[in-house]
């Protein structure tokens, strides 16, 4: 079982296996036709694509959810089911390159309580990197179903951060700048949470947007991982988020929980203190 990332060799071997299934998750947060018409052109054979802001977020409510606020999770089970996932099978998940996205996919899963899902490391441009193919066209698969189970991962709310400051240590996973509310391209407000540390989950890569080794990762986190109190990971929307929390996985350390409103949700309510 494969349960953080896994290389481009080991699915090329893996193609055409039916108790594995790979899902795209291209996105762009400016552009929301992009997965979608990205994997039209070119895929991972046999790769279903699974989409942000329709399959892996659920409504947005003006003045009170975050830009992508988690799914039903009944409808993302039918979803998966439709896909071809169950219990038994070895998901994998990739995006362009980074993980940005597919860290996203692999905490959902875990969140639903399925445990073999993993990140393609380095993405679709790994794996042409090592001169596997593509293919155009739409995948569809056979169905079956996916059972939720006890879940894997755990969540705060707002709600948690407020009264229970003093015991969560809050990562932010946003660039500095935006941390530090210099600009703010996104969101109607700029700054972070108080009392938040800013670890920008790009740090979490190589050059060639692969995960560092385990021991350079183990070193990033091991500061915030030792404070004692419980680590709570969060971005703009509940998606780069996932990345840290995969990061610290992978480092051998302490799963942290989830904030899936994150920012954008936080500055929902005025009430709510941000710092610059």
């Amino acid at each position: 079982m494969y349960d953080t990332v896994i290389e481009p060799k080991v699915l090329f071997d893996h193609l055409g296996d039916s108790r594995w299934r790979t899902i795209d998750c291209r996105a762009s947060l400016s552009d929301l036709d992009f997965g979608r018409n990205a994997h039209a052109a070119a895929h991972i054979p046999g790769a279903v694509f699974g989409d942000l802001a329709t399959d892996f977020s659920g409504p947005l409510i003006r003045g009170f959810t975050g830009r992508h606020p988690l799914p039903d999770s009944t409808t993302l089970s039918t979803t998966l089911g439709r896909w071809g996932i169950a219990a038994d099978t070895q998901v994998v998940a990739y995006d362009a390159g980074n993980g940005a996205f597919a860290a996203r996919v692999w905490w959902l899963l875990r969140w639903l309580g399925h445990a073999p899902v993993a990140v393609l490391n380095g993405g679709l441009a790994a794996w042409q990197a090592e001169g596997y193919t593509v293919q155009a066209g739409i995948e569809t698969a056979g169905a079956r179903q996916f059972r939720i189970g006890p879940a894997l991962t755990r969540t705060v709310s707002a709600q948690d951060i407020l009264l229970r400051a003093a015991e969560i240590e809050l990562l932010d996973a946003r660039s500095q700048v935006r941390f530090r509310g210099e600009i703010e391209p996104i969101d109607p407000v700029a700054g972070h949470i108080p009392g938040a540390r800013c670890l920008p989950f790009e740090g979490n890569l190589d050059a060639r947007n692969r995960f560092l080794e385990h021991a350079a990762l183990r070193a990033r986190f091991a500061a915030v991982a030792s404070s004692g109190r419980e680590l709570v990971s969060y971005c703009g929307s509940g998606v780069t988020a996932c990345h840290n929390i995969l990061a610290i996985k992978l480092a051998g350390l302490p799963e942290p929980s989830l904030y899936p409103g994150s920012f954008s949700e936080w500055i929902q309510d005025p009430n709510r203190p941000v710092e610059r």
